[in-house]
């Protein structure tokens, strides 16, 4: 029941992605075009999914544990550090010089169109290297503090 769960939410997600022109990168870069051919439409999509995303979070955190996991997955701190702006920055380049975000780009994959399959390809590569540099930051910083005995 979970899977099926995932599955319509990814399946009404994607077609309000597909629906609102999101899918094509030159509709988002045209919204951070503002002295050239700007187009205020993704301000209303985020504006859409505001709308909807504030309520229902409301209402599933008022539950005690969601329907299909023990707990709800919630970050842990809210402290801003480096990694944390250092992400951030990178995700709204690369999405500022590609049009893309995962979230568009993955609904995109069905156009068979060479733009995001180059992304998602590119996306997955960044997420290996990322996840590489942090088990070989993590294994340095084991190994030049040993736990105390």
């Amino acid at each position: 029941m979970r899977l099926l769960s995932a599955l319509i939410v990814g399946v009404i997600f994607g077609t309000g992605i597909a629906v609102s022109g999101m899918i094509n990168p030159a509709k988002v870069l045209n919204f951070f075009d503002l002295a050239g051919t700007w187009d205020p439409s993704l301000a209303f999509v985020m504006g859409g999914a505001l709308a909807v995303a504030i309520p229902g979070y409301r209402l599933a955190l008022a539950r005690n544990k969601p329907r299909f996991e023990p707990t709800f997955q919630l970050p842990d701190t809210k402290r801003i550090d480096v990694k944390l702006v250092a992400g951030s920055a990178l995700f709204g380049i690369g999405w500022g010089i590609a049009g893309f975000c995962p979230g568009a780009a993955l609904p995109a994959l069905g156009t068979l169109r060479p733009e995001p399959l180059a992304f998602v390809a590119a996306l997955g590569l960044g997420i290996l290297i990322a996840r590489g540099l942090q088990a070989r930051t993590s294994r340095r910083a084991q190994t030049a503090c040993p736990p105390a005995h």
